[in-house]
């Protein structure tokens, strides 16, 4: 049974008439298919099951596991991005948790399986590798060249991290899934982070889910547990390291590091009955209620490390605040969501290509 099954009824999410891409969208996925023989865009490998598929002549080929690399290195090459089975799993993947997190707070009851327990010791390792490796004293205030001492630990290690996620029978493809995890804290060169890193760890969980180490009752605990514990993993490497923005729009993005937190964080929120977007920019409801919502996690950092008027350092975030109601904002948040970072050049020229999340064109 597999959490990633288009729908028809599905919620208006295009950028615009323009851009909205005809049958090559992406459909939100809700249903779960009852029998592996019923498959939607070739998504039969995607394997968060509950229950293991029985081998048959209706099974999908065996996989043969690659190490991903860039395939996106001109402008017109987008075209083929847009068209790929990758970017029809992953914005079906965000899609998906996006829907299972509506209106359920970060403190809920939701399983928390032993591969979540995995990835949590992994995440926690790298927490304590940061612990281990204090900034060094140098001339520049931003961009501490320990964190390439940090980064080089995970270079050395994440093959070996990424195995003790797996399933036994899936170990060969750690070297694949490993690369994701690498691209999704940073980049060792110009110690910046962005969306694209951000984009790079979702990749990572959708991978760990397309082999079946994450399954279809682990939603809430892959976005209020595995991803809530990255976030704070990747603000303490912020905070050590003085990482600088990747490709920051300034004062005119929505954040410096983070957007996926705010579509889920959305989410939550969506029929609250007291708290509307207004609300988040008050300081006294971001603390009162932080613990529960990931939106407001988000809001009470930028916080921490912003100074000035909210309306001057996250004009963006200011203006989202007018708006009416919080599945508008959900919804806008996606929209905005394809167009500054899934459409953009400048972040998809760095995402990289494998067996399981392949550049070939979505079949027909």
């Amino acid at each position: 049974m597999s959490i990633f099954q288009a729908s028809n009824a599905v919620p208006d999410m295009s950028l615009s008439r323009r851009s909205a891409g005809g049958s090559d969208e992406p459909r939100l996925f809700l249903k779960f298919p009852e029998s592996p023989r019923r498959r939607t865009q070739s998504t039969a490998p995607l394997a968060m099951a509950e229950t293991e598929q029985q081998p048959g002549k209706d099974e999908a080929p065996t996989v043969t596991f690659m190490v991903p690399k860039k395939e996106i290195s001109m402008v017109p090459d987008m075209g083929k991005w847009k068209r790929s089975q990758a970017y029809t799993d992953y914005i079906g993947f965000i899609l998906t948790l996006n829907e299972g997190v509506k209106g359920k707070k970060l403190t809920c009851e939701y399983k928390v399986s032993q591969t979540v327990e995995k990835l949590l010791d992994l995440l926690g390792t790298l927490d304590q590798w940061i612990d281990e490796t204090p900034p060094v004293d140098q001339p520049s205030r931003f961009g501490n060249k320990a964190f390439r001492t940090w980064y080089g630990k995970l270079d050395q290690e994440a093959e070996n991290l990424v195995s003790a996620v797996l399933p036994a029978d899936k170990s060969a493809a750690a070297p694949e899934i490993a690369v994701y995890l690498k691209e999704s804290v940073g980049n060792s060169t110009r110690i910046d982070y962005g969306t694209g890193h951000e984009a790079a760890f979702a990749a990572f969980l959708c991978c760990l889910c397309k082999v079946g180490a994450l399954r279809v009752d682990d939603q809430l605990a892959i976005v209020f547990k595995v991803f809530n514990r990255y976030l704070s993993v990747m603000r303490k490497l912020q905070r050590t390291y003085r990482m600088e923005p990747a490709g920051s729009q300034g004062v005119w993005g929505l954040d410096d590091f983070q957007f996926l937190p705010f579509i889920w964080g959305s989410s939550q929120f969506i029929d609250h009955p007291t708290l509307e977007p207004r609300h988040f920019i008050d300081e006294r409801v971001v603390n009162e209620h932080y613990q529960d919502y990931m939106f407001l996690e988000c809001i009470k950092f930028i916080n921490e490390m912003k100074t000035g008027p909210f309306a001057e350092h996250s004009n963006q975030l200011w203006n989202i605040s007018a708006v009416p109601s919080w599945s508008k904002v959900n919804q806008g948040l996606i929209r905005m969501y394809k167009a500054e970072c899934l459409e953009k050049f400048p972040v998809i020229q760095h995402f990289k290509f494998g067996s399981l999340l392949s550049i070939q064109p979505v079949k027909p």
